[in-house]
């Protein structure tokens, strides 16, 4: 049993909370990628009526974890300073397929053989919020993925008609709404229980379709703008950046920027050698990743079907396309064998 208030109440509890601030997908008017166009990305908001619940954000909650760029330390000559922790907390508003997204960043950033301080830093000091959905967006394949429903939420949030229904689970978020005035409620999480855009991950999957003729498409049709990378809420990879101050070329500061396995110059080594330079040889291990190295490590797909690469694609090359022709790309390499 969950209960529900006022959605008047929630703002005013949201509003005097001093350890936490709230990120939600949010409305930015006016930065939109055509002139006059707005956009919905994660931001800090205010009150509940700032969160977007009936449309999917082009960007995931995953910069609040991984800052697209993040000062690691500052040095001078002869010594280094980590920058101050941020004393606030985060609450992080978000939806089924994200929220499994997270364990994929965990898994990367915790478990894949060491603990990232950066990451476990601001994971430890942040709280999820699930919100439902209740219809499938354009582009999702989360059913297909596994990733449409989640119960490890910390606290779970819906608002219909100026009453905010809410399901807890976390003791300390618990404790914010113990003397709100409140109405007992039945609170069931929305799930989407289809999508239109249904994918096949072949069970017999292997690496002779890295040998295959479709990959070809993709060079001449990806641009290697790397946006697919920028949007998806698992893909992790990150270069480092020492900047020098002008006033003093013997100070500075490291950071970590994102990184796309797309883009020129991801591969490059000293001495002008690069792995991947052909574009269909990037999407190919972007996919074989996705669908197929990872599962091998962890267990799961990488993947979580939210459809975002293939929503901001300047090209319109669609994911869930390539992987449904993973199959066939199979056996055409067998018969050639």
């Amino acid at each position: 049993m969950g209960f529900k208030i006022s959605a008047k109440a929630f703002n005013e509890i949201i509003g005097g909370i001093n350890n936490y601030r709230l990120f939600a997908p949010k409305v930015f008017e006016g930065k939109g990628t055509f002139s006059d166009t707005d956009i919905i990305r994660y931001g800090e908001v205010n009150s509940i009526e700032e969160i977007v619940f009936n449309e999917k954000s082009s960007f995931s909650f995953k910069e609040v974890l991984l800052p697209i760029t993040q000062t690691l330390f500052y040095f001078t000559e002869d010594q280094w300073i980590e920058p101050k922790k941020e004393e606030k907390g985060a609450l992080v508003v978000l939806r089924s397929c994200d929220l499994h997204a997270l364990k994929r960043l965990d898994d990367i950033y915790l478990k894949n053989g060491f603990e990232d301080p950066y990451y476990k830093a601001l994971r430890e000091r942040t709280k999820f919020i699930l919100i439902g959905c209740e219809k499938s967006f354009d582009n999702c394949f989360c059913v297909s993925m596994g990733t449409n429903k989640n119960e490890e939420y910390d606290m779970y949030l819906k608002l219909e008609d100026e009453q905010v229904y809410l399901d807890i689970k976390d003791e300390e978020l618990k404790s914010l709404f113990k003397d709100v005035e409140k109405e007992e409620a039945a609170v069931t999480p929305d799930y989407v229980e289809e999508n239109e855009v249904k994918i096949n991950i072949p069970d017999n999957l292997d690496l002779s379709v890295m040998n295959s003729e479709m990959w070809k498409e993709y060079s001449s049709r990806c641009i290697a703008c790397g946006r697919c990378n920028f949007v998806c809420p698992t893909c992790t990879c990150f270069t480092m950046q020492d900047i020098f101050y002008k006033d003093n070329p013997k100070n500075g500061e490291r950071r970590r920027v994102w990184a796309s396995c797309h883009v020129d110059g991801y591969t490059s080594m000293a001495g002008g050698h690069s792995f991947r330079q052909d574009k269909g040889q990037r999407m190919r291990f972007k996919v074989m990743h996705k669908v197929y190295d990872y599962k091998k490590r962890f267990g799961y797909h990488m993947c979580t079907g939210c459809g975002r690469c293939d929503d901001i694609c300047p090209e319109y090359i669609s994911f869930s396309n390539c992987v449904n022709k993973l199959e066939a790309a199979m056996k055409e390499v067998k018969s050639h064998e």
